[in-house]
C-alpha cells in the first residue's frame, strides 16, 4: 500500500496484524523487508506498519533531502493508522523516531534501539561531505566503506564484506547514506535541545553484546529524554532485527511499545 507524504512523495508500506498501531522505522541499509520479522512477531498483538523510508524500495524521493520530510513521512503513516501510533526505531531509524517525537507528532509511546549517537568518550568523524562526494563521483563502494568504517566496522571486516552477497544490497542503498548521516547530526552528536522536548513515554534499548560506543549512545539518549527508561538487552547486538523474538518481552501486548 502507499500513502502520500506532505511534499507529494509516495511512501510504500505493509500493514499486518490487529490492535494498537506501531510504526516500525529501519536504519541505514534498511527497507521494509528488514523489519518484516519484527512486524510478524508483533502482529499477534498490534497493527504493525513497516515502510520503505524515502529513496528506498518502492517509496519515492524528492530532489533535495531534509530530515523534516522524513518526519512528515512518519506523520502521514500515523494519520493512515488512525491518528495516533506508537513508534519503534532501529539505529538511525531510532534517531528519526526520537526526532519525530520531539517534533510533536501524535506518538503514544516510543522505543529506540541503539540510536548511534557519539559521546565525548566515543567521538565520531563527520563524513557526510566525503560520502556525498564519493556518490557524486559514482563511487558507491567507497561511500559504503566510508560509512561502515565511521560506524565502527574494522577496515579488514569491510574488505571481507565486499566479496559477500550483502555488499550488493549495501551499494544499492548507498545513495541514502547521506540521509542517515544527516539524521544523526554532525559527527552523530545528539541534538540535546530536541530530545528534551519529548514528552511521551520512551524506552531506549542497548544491546549487551554491542560495542561500548553503541551502548553509550543509548544511555546518552535515555538520559536526555525526560522520563525515559533505559534497558540493556543481554546477548543482542546491533543486528537485533535478525532475532526479533528477543524484543518481544520489551514490547508488551495491548499497550504499545514501552511500559
Amino acid at each position: 500500500m502507499n500513502v502520500t507524504s506532505a511534499d507529494g512523495t509516495s511512501i510504500a508500506y505493509e500493514r499486518r496484524g490487529a490492535g494498537a498501531p506501531v510504526i516500525l522505522v529501519g536504519g541505514a541499509f534498511n527497507d521494509r523487508t528488514t523489519v518484516a520479522g519484527l512486524a510478524e512477531v508483533l502482529a499477534g498483538d498490534f497493527t504493525t506498519i513497516a515502510y520503505d523510508r524515502r529513496g528506498r524500495g518502492s517509496s519515492g524521493d524528492a530532489g533535495t533531502y531534509a530530515i523534516e520530510r522524513e518526519i512528515e513521512d512518519i506523520a502521514a503513516l500515523i494519520a493512515e493508522a488512525g491518528g495516533t501510533a506508537s513508534v519503534f526505531g532501529h539505529s538511525s531509524g531510532a534517531v528519526l523516531a526520537l526526532e519525530a517525537a520531539a517534533a510533536g507528532l501524535p506518538i503514544e509511546k516510543l522505543v529506540a534501539y541503539e540510536p548511534p549517537y557519539a559521546t565525548p568518550e566515543h567521538p565520531r568523524a563527520d563524513v557526510v561531505e566525503k560520502v556525498r562526494a564519493q556518490l557524486a563521483a559514482g563511487d558507491r563502494d567507497g561511500a559504503v566503506a566510508t560509512f561502515l568504517m565511521v560506524a565502527g566496522t574494522p577496515a579488514e571486516m569491510v574488505e571481507g564484506m565486499k566479496a559477500a552477497p550483502v555488499w550488493g544490497w549495501f551499494t544499492a542503498l548507498a545513495h541514502t547514506l547521506p540521509y542517515d548521516l544527516a539524521i544523526c547530526g554532525p559527527g552523530a552528536r545528539p541534538r540535546a535541545d530536541h530530545l528534551a522536548r519529548i514528552s511521551v513515554p520512551a524506552l531506549v534499548i542497548g544491546g549487551g553484546a554491542s560495542p561500548e560506543e553503541l551502548q553509550s549512545g543509548a544511555r546518552v539518549a535515555a538520559a536526555l529524554v525526560p522520563g525515559a527508561r533505559h534497558e540493556t538487552l543481554e546477548g543482542q547486538d546491533h543486528g537485533v532485527l535478525q532475532y526479533p523474538e528477543s524484543l518481544r518481552d520489551l514490547l508488551p501486548p495491548g499497550s504499545g511499545p514501552g511500559r
